[in-house]
């Protein structure tokens, strides 16, 4: 009996302490002066149900996701004037077996403060981040003033179809660039469009993805190819109040693609692909492709799972049907080929992904130079 009423004693502290009712919430409430100088408003989703583990050119150990969110919260304290919601998706949970635990962590910073942290449930049926867009109405500042918007999602490639398996914790439920994109429609009033999107994703760069995002954001930041979970440089955002003062969105995606493509190159020896994408601008390409590109997916759809482990992707310039005069229209690509293998001479990308079906004719490689020895 004595073994039990400590057992329950201490499950009673446990599950006391992942209630949403921490302390730092019950400050929920600043001064109004506060609210009213807030200009920008960050949300970053991170992904951390499945294997984040990579190791760097020196062979140490790290988790993509937890150095993702101790990166957000540097930019939240960094940031004097934004309102900055961190979400973290991580694995399912069970204390002593049986009781499972609060498997998302949220971090709200306003102005550079914490206000509130706390354990929530991520959805259990869906996959369309509803929890998430519910807890971001909760604390979001109703500011008159229109604030700068950002939206970064770290995690692996989003599927464009299917979509199963995305949570280690739930194998079963599906997660594409659909219910992506549904989700992020939570996040923002009807008629107002994200400022800039940042996909922190392996293979975010194809004419099915890039032209979902545009119809919610202004301009869209993603790898074209493989990001290896090294993930982007978020350094560039702090002191959004200094490196947006004059509100030159595009100039400021152009550096923090610039930046990230800087740290990629030396720590990975693989092909590094960053593109901005200006979601005006590139809609005559994505009209011009867009049934050619449905149609490679509606035939990836009926395929066998073991043929789609096979497929690879490739720069649509290398596909003709993709490479038009109007491919490079509204794109901004920051490319260094691979340091070895058969793509090691490939020294220009197009900014655009696409995926290379059996049978497909390759024209020679987009505009490239054999590599000096």
């Amino acid at each position: 009996m004595l073994i039990v009423s400590l057992v329950l004693s201490v499950l009673v502290m446990f599950l006391s302490s992942c209630s949403s009712d921490l302390p730092v919430q019950r400050e929920t409430r600043q001064a109004a002066e506060s609210v009213l100088t807030t200009q920008y408003s960050i949300v970053f989703v991170i992904h951390g149900d499945g294997d984040y583990l990579f190791h760097d050119n020196s062979g140490n150990e790290h988790e993509a996701d937890e150095e993702a969110v101790a990166s957000a919260i540097m930019v939240a304290k960094q940031n004097p004037h934004a309102e900055v919601f961190i979400f973290h998706q991580r694995p399912s949970r069970h204390f002593l077996f049986f009781f499972p635990l609060r498997d998302g962590e949220f971090y709200y910073y306003r102005n550079g403060k914490l206000i509130s942290n706390e354990l929530y449930w991520r959805d259990q049926k869906q996959s369309d981040l509803e929890p998430e867009a519910a807890i971001y109405h909760r604390f979001s500042v109703e500011n008159r003033r229109k604030m700068i918007r950002v939206f970064i999602y770290c995690g692996h490639e989003i599927p464009e179809f299917d979509g199963a398996g995305y949570d280690a914790s739930y194998p079963d439920r599906k997660f594409t660039i659909n219910n992506f994109v549904n989700g992020l429609k939570g996040f923002k009033p009807d008629s107002v469009k994200f400022d800039l999107m940042i996909l922190s994703t392996c293979y975010g760069g194809t004419p099915y993805t890039i032209g979902a995002l545009g119809s919610i954001s202004h301009f869209i930041i993603a790898s074209p190819d493989n990001l290896h979970l090294s993930y982007f440089d978020l350094r560039s955002l702090e002191r959004l109040d200094l490196s947006l003062g004059k509100g030159d969105l595009q100039a400021f995606a152009k550096k923090f693609a610039e930046l990230s493509f800087e740290r990629l190159i030396k720590n990975v020896q693989t092909a590094v692909s960053v593109a901005v994408y200006n979601a005006d601008r590139i809609q005559k390409f994505l009209h011009s492709v867009r049934k050619v590109y449905d149609n490679t997916l509606n035939n990836l759809k009926g395929q066998k799972q073991a043929v789609l482990a096979t497929m690879e992707h490739c720069d649509c310039a290398d596909l003709p049907a993709y490479s038009l005069p109007n491919m490079n229209e509204g794109v901004e690509i920051f490319y260094r080929q691979a340091r070895f293998g058969k793509s090691n001479r490939k020294q220009i990308h197009s900014g655009w992904e696409c995926w290379k079906e059996e049978g497909d004719s390759m024209q020679p490689p987009y505009n490239t130079k054999p590599v000096p020895k």
